[in-house]
């Protein structure tokens, strides 16, 4: 695949949108709707190669699979022991979410798999959650603790672990929660920090008992699922270029609609209102367990700040544009306890510092995180020229959204993987007022 963007500086970020599904809530509603018993109907399913990823894996397991069609997606479940063993090897492209949460659901099944993955998967490490399950008798396989990983039957049954993990990660809590539903007794996880809990809530909306007691979350072996309704929220994720784009923007009123707000996701509106962002929240409701409402987001004279270590899990993911909005803001913004970052689609500290020096700005990476000198007072914040988002989707936004304040067109090379979470990223970039375009072959 051969792939950039073109971002041209300007633009009026106005008018009303919806973003894509909850790329999180997407992929849990198909693994636990296959495991369930009976039908489990999804609306708002992101139509991204990740989560579509997670469905051809299932599909490879003997589970049917109809949709999506226009966010629709009906799952037949067959029961936590339903599952067969796939023929080849499963999947899982450039989704480390699906390979994670899959090894702790595949650790108790009764057969052997193979998970596979893209390049860029391939060098993402995955000890964080093998080394846990293993703990719990899991038997899987590791290239020097990194994909692919060969899952092999256990010798027996799992059991139920109290863990504490070093690392704050929804991705690893919820891998031994889907391996303490094939586990003798209870599995005990305890964050350092608090983290997205889809899991949680959606395991709940099955019928599985969940109890959480401070930050420590236990789940029983041997429930069954009962297959539900989901509709999956706009994902805040992909909401945050927007708002970003809007409080960065000249004359920006811009709404977000239907997007989620649990609270476990909302570091990106903590932060930014932090920094000074006009930034409300309207229509707040809820929506098949989860927190949802209208985000609006205007013009704002922006300001760094210290970003609050505990603010950091819970908008792990978004930095990449929060770099963007504190370049854009007056005076040091410093970002730490971000380690997290060096092991995504991309070392995202250093390709966001390679990034915005490049584009003019003083920005210092250092082990876990950033110190990035605002120009918030420059009418162009942003030099313009070449930046690489080295295959990571979430750069390649970042930067065109850095257009915006931009003295001349920025060119975004290797961005064929936006699809993996936001397909139609250009196209709403571009009614919002943001002049990317796509340039090559995917």
């Amino acid at each position: 695949m051969s792939e950039h963007f073109i971002a041209r500086p300007g633009g009026a970020v106005r008018g009303s949108l919806r973003v894509p599904g909850d790329k999180s809530i997407s992929h849990r509603s198909i693994m636990l709707g296959a495991i369930a018993e009976g039908t489990t109907r999804v609306s708002g399913f992101l139509e991204g190669a990740d989560a579509i990823s997670t469905m051809n894996v299932f599909r490879a397991m003997g589970v049917r699979i109809d949709g999506p069609v226009e966010g629709r997606v009906t799952v037949e479940g067959v029961g936590p022991h339903g599952l067969k063993a796939p023929s080849a090897d499963l999947d899982c492209g450039n989704s480390g979410t699906s390979m994670r949460l899959l090894s702790g659901l595949l650790a108790g099944q009764g057969f052997e798999a193979r998970l596979v993955g893209d390049a860029s998967l391939t060098r993402r490490p995955m000890k964080r959650v093998t080394e846990p399950l293993a703990r719990m008798g899991a038997r899987i396989d590791t290239s020097d603790g990194r994909p692919p990983l060969r899952i092999h039957p256990p010798a027996g049954r799992l059991h139920g672990i109290d863990y504490a993990m070093p690392v704050a990660s929804a991705q690893v809590k919820s891998a031994l929660m889907l391996a303490g539903l094939y586990a003798e007794g209870t599995t005990r996880v305890t964050e350092p920090a608090p983290t997205r809990d889809h899991t949680e809530r959606m395991l709940t909306a099955f019928g599985v008992p969940v109890e959480v007691d401070g930050a420590t979350v236990s789940v029983r072996g041997g429930a069954t699922l009962h297959a539900t309704a989901i509709d999956v929220p706009a994902d805040i994720s992909s909401a945050a270029f927007f708002l970003v784009a809007g409080a960065i923007a000249r004359d920006a009123d811009l709404l977000l609609r239907h997007v989620g707000t649990n609270t476990t996701r909302t570091g990106i509106v903590d932060i930014l209102k932090l920094m000074g962002a006009d930034l409300t929240l309207e229509n707040p409701r809820t929506v098949g367990g989860e927190p949802v409402a209208d985000l609006r987001i205007r013009s704002s004279s922006l300001r760094g700040i210290d970003v609050p270590p505990e603010l950091v899990p819970l908008a792990i993911d978004e930095f990449p544009v929060l770099f963007v909005a504190a370049a854009c803001a007056r005076g040091r913004t410093v970002v730490t306890g971000a380690q997290e970052l060096r092991v995504k689609e991309s070392d995202r500290i250093a390709v966001m510092a390679d990034g915005l020096r490049a584009l003019g700005i003083d920005a210092t990476p250092t082990p876990d995180g950033i110190v990035i000198e605002g120009r918030g007072d420059d009418a162009y914040v942003f030099s313009g020229g070449e930046v690489d988002s080295h295959g990571d989707h979430r750069p390649a936004m970042a930067f065109s959204v850095a257009s915006l304040r931009a003295a001349a067109p920025i060119r975004i090379a290797d961005t064929a993987n936006v699809g993996t979470s936001f397909p139609n990223f250009v196209e709403l970039a571009r009614e919002a007022g943001i002049d990317v375009q796509r340039v090559g072959t995917r």
